[in-house]
């Protein structure tokens, strides 16, 4: 890792405001005629959040190189997602981004609202694992990564898939090992309709992963655009350079396409499902999900005091009781989250409504900034059943 960052960092460079603000126009009118257009990030667009990027001046790779200790650094589990992550949101939101390409394990595309459909993290991501044996994905809100004591090739994280009980796998990709064959192929193909690609906080020296933007670059057709502080082996390629943090750039660019900039706020997604398994003996069912229904993890336990005196502290969360219910019956379920952004304890009320199977879904948003929760329910049926966790 430190051999792949030189001692003495490439140097760099920060173009003057006004010079930024008039490539950030020439850019929106890019963005603003292009009929499919990509992004592609790097470590840079974190730094904002916290998180140090590898290659910089003071990057994790270019201190270790120089034998120097790195500085405490934000927690990634903790990290707010930056203006430029939020701006791609709004962008993917808006149908103007059409896909978003990233090497960045930190999680926080995903995090900010960058759907699952419309990303390739070809690098992996700190909070997904999955199962080896039969492909099932889950979504975790701790890190879910290997230890690595043995070796770096070793992605077994300890836990077991509840569909088929394989060894489930970090995502993480390390350094002589093959990119996931599926979002590379996916990246491939939008580099390959894209007429307009910009890379944001990104070296490009890694390959394969900095191919992707080189497949814009080298077809006349289409137009690339580089926004990193540091020089690329890409440059002559692009047709537009800009030296620049990412934040500053796109708060440039979304300013002039009139587009603001969301806030970020944190949504989750549970299913709640009771099932009468006989007389009055009943098991209400609790799952995190993510919006493509992969099994999501967020909550330490869920409490049912008036029927059931112990709290679920292990997923899933099965609450079994024996008790004659009504139709109409409203159960109070106090949810306790895991908590990086110091989410407090949430109230939910899951109406009885006698029908076997019928599942409810939650959308629950929490706002960093207030503290507060907002909740709606809606009722969905045709779940995926062997949505479980571990």
């Amino acid at each position: 890792m430190a051999d792949t960052a030189p001692e003495v960092p490439v140097e760099e460079r920060q173009e003057d405001s006004d010079v930024v603000d008039r490539k950030a126009e020439v850019l929106a009118e890019q963005i603003k005629k292009s009929k499919h257009f990509i992004v592609f990030t790097g470590a840079g667009i974190s730094t904002s959040a916290g998180i140090p990027d590898f290659r910089g001046t003071e990057g994790v790779w270019t201190l270790m190189a120089q034998g120097r200790q790195r500085p405490s650094a934000v927690n990634t589990l903790q990290a707010v997602p930056t203006a430029t992550h939020m701006a791609l949101v709004e962008l993917q939101n808006r149908g103007i981004l059409k896909y978003l390409i990233s090497q960045n394990c930190d999680a926080l595309h995903r995090k900010s609202g960058i759907l699952p459909d419309k990303i390739s993290e070809l690098h992996g991501n700190n909070n997904r694992e999955y199962c080896e044996d039969c492909g099932k994905e889950y979504i975790r809100d701790f890190r879910a990564v290997a230890s690595y004591e043995k070796t770096v090739h070793d992605h077994r994280t300890g836990r077991k898939c509840t569909r088929c009980g394989g060894a489930l796998r970090d995502s993480i990709v390390n350094f002589g090992e093959y990119l996931p064959a599926e979002p590379l192929r996916l990246a491939r193909n939008h580099a390959k309709k894209a007429d307009l690609c910009l890379v944001l906080g990104s070296s490009l020296t890694v390959p394969p992963a900095s191919g992707i933007p080189e497949m814009v670059g080298t077809r006349k057709a289409a137009k690339l655009a580089i926004c990193n502080l540091q020089d690329t082996p890409l440059d002559g390629l692009a047709d537009q350079r800009i030296y620049s943090k990412a934040d500053e750039l796109m708060t440039r660019v979304m300013a002039k396409l009139d587009i603001p900039i969301p806030r970020f706020i944190l949504r989750r997604r549970l299913t709640v499902q009771m099932e009468t398994t006989g007389g009055n003996r009943h098991q209400l069912k609790v799952c995190g999900v993510d919006v493509d229904g992969t099994p999501m993890t967020f909550l330490r336990s869920i409490k049912l005091d008036q029927y059931c005196r112990r709290a679920a502290r292990t997923e899933p969360f099965n609450i079994i009781f024996r008790s004659d219910l009504d139709l109409g019956t409203e159960l109070k379920l106090e949810l306790e989250f895991i908590g990086n952004y110091g989410e407090p304890n949430l109230e939910i009320i899951y109406e009885y409504a006698g029908e076997a199977g019928t599942e409810v879904l939650y959308l629950l948003e929490y706002n960093p900034q207030t503290g507060e929760w907002k909740t709606e329910k809606e009722k969905s049926r045709g779940v995926d059943e062997d949505s479980g966790h571990t």
